[in-house]
């Protein structure tokens, strides 16, 4: 029997276990660096599988290692993030979160279940396998700085080096069934900007005895737009948005200080350190011209990601053949960011979208809101397909 079609078979037997698994863990979901008892369980499936593992990478990363037949001919890299979201669920589901305020709202639970499937599955077939696949479940994805640049930094990308690297996400606004790709740049860059404009406070009908912070920091807010408009270049994908203006007054209370929060986002790292400056910069002139103060901080995040084009394109070829060229989908640029980035940065990388949608079934709701869920149908396809890219790739 051919590879690929023993592959679908398996994947095909092992969906019961695979909805299972993840039931599981959408049931018990940890925050960023909590993730004890998700590490816990990962490890317990890699030990029923028979795949040796090493624990406390970045924390609570787990590293599994597969040899095939050569185990010094090449090596890759598979990887899920284990981390959810302080959200709320509002799915009436009988798997519905039982940790309150938490919830996997970004499908990692659906990012571990079919690294592990594809795990399971790997591991049958390494006997037919040249090389090694290292299986790598990061912390933190959600959180500044990011486990992968921990998981780096503590050595996961050598003893042995991968030469290539996959990851896939969910994608809600994708049918089930289908995956999506774009080789090049594909996420962006993050930065989370900080400001706290400073003035005097007081009376709201004694404006001349005060230095309005709330008008400065709006007359911050609009200027801060042509930073995008005017300084970027037009060809140049960026965005500058702010999501949080705190000026805790009243109707006739000026307060003495305003919290703005937002996130710069983009394509470029000169022009993003070019932008860092000129936000300062912006900031504080105006706030003084005004008679007030702005203190800035920029929390710089996760660099863009870059899906390098042989190996996507190899990434690709692999999917036609498994799902079939109408189920392998085009994507476009996102300026969502995510720190595989950090891995596409050092070695030859492929992260791809995994489709979760079904409109029959109401599946329909985005990524981070407190109603999103996936067709689990994609647990089969997300497990399989992962386990057929390694095998091709390690031809």
């Amino acid at each position: 029997m051919e590879l690929i079609t023993t592959i679908k078979q398996k994947a095909a037997d092992l969906q019961a276990e695979l909805q299972d698994i993840r039931r599981h863990l959408h049931m018990h979901p940890e925050l960023s660096m909590q993730e004890k008892e998700t590490s816990a369980f990962i490890q317990a499936k890699l030990s029923g599988y028979g795949i040796p593992f090493t624990t406390g990478m970045a924390v609570h990363g787990v590293v599994g290692m597969i040899e095939g037949r050569n185990p010094g001919k090449q090596v890759i890299a598979l990887r899920a993030d284990m981390d959810a979201l302080p959200i709320t669920e509002k799915n009436q589901v009988d798997y519905c979160s039982q940790n309150p305020g938490v919830m996997h709202a970004c499908g990692h639970d659906v990012h571990m279940t079919c690294l592990l499937g594809a795990a399971s599955i790997l591991n049958d077939l390494k006997d037919h396998i040249e090389g090694s696949i290292k299986l790598i479940f990061q912390p933190s994805e959600e959180k500044f700085p990011g486990g992968a640049s921990m998981m780096i930094k503590a050595g996961v990308l050598e003893n042995p080096a991968p030469q290539k690297m996959f990851g896939q996400h969910v994608l809600p606004s994708l049918e089930a069934g289908k995956v999506g790709m774009k080789p090049g740049k594909y996420m962006a860059s993050t930065d989370e900007i900080y400001l706290t404009v400073k003035g005097k406070g007081g009376h709201g009908a004694t404006p001349e005895l005060n230095v309005d912070p709330v008008l400065i920091a709006a007359h911050i807010l609009v200027a801060l737009q042509q930073i995008v408009s005017r300084t970027a270049p037009p060809q140049l994908p960026a965005v500058l948005s702010f999501g949080r203006f705190i000026a805790e007054g009243r109707t006739n209370i000026i307060p003495n200080e305003v919290k703005l929060d937002g996130t710069l986002r983009t394509f470029d790292e000169v022009w993003r350190s070019e932008a860092h400056l000129r936000i300062e910069r912006m900031a504080t002139s105006i706030a003084e011209s005004m008679g007030g103060s702005c203190d800035v901080f920029i929390d710089k995040g996760y660099p863009f990601l870059v899906n390098d084009d042989q190996v996507t394109e190899e990434a690709r070829h692999a999917a036609v053949e498994y799902l079939g060229a109408e189920n392998v989908a085009d994507l476009d640029l996102r300026m969502t960011a995510e720190d595989f980035a950090y891995y596409s940065q050092q070695i030859p990388s492929c992260f791809y979208r995994l489709g979760t949608r079904n409109e029959e079934r109401n599946i329909v709701h985005n990524l981070h809101t407190d109603r999103f869920d996936v067709d689990e149908k994609a647990l089969e396809v997300g497990a399989g397909l992962m386990a057929w890219m390694a095998v091709k790739s390690l031809h």
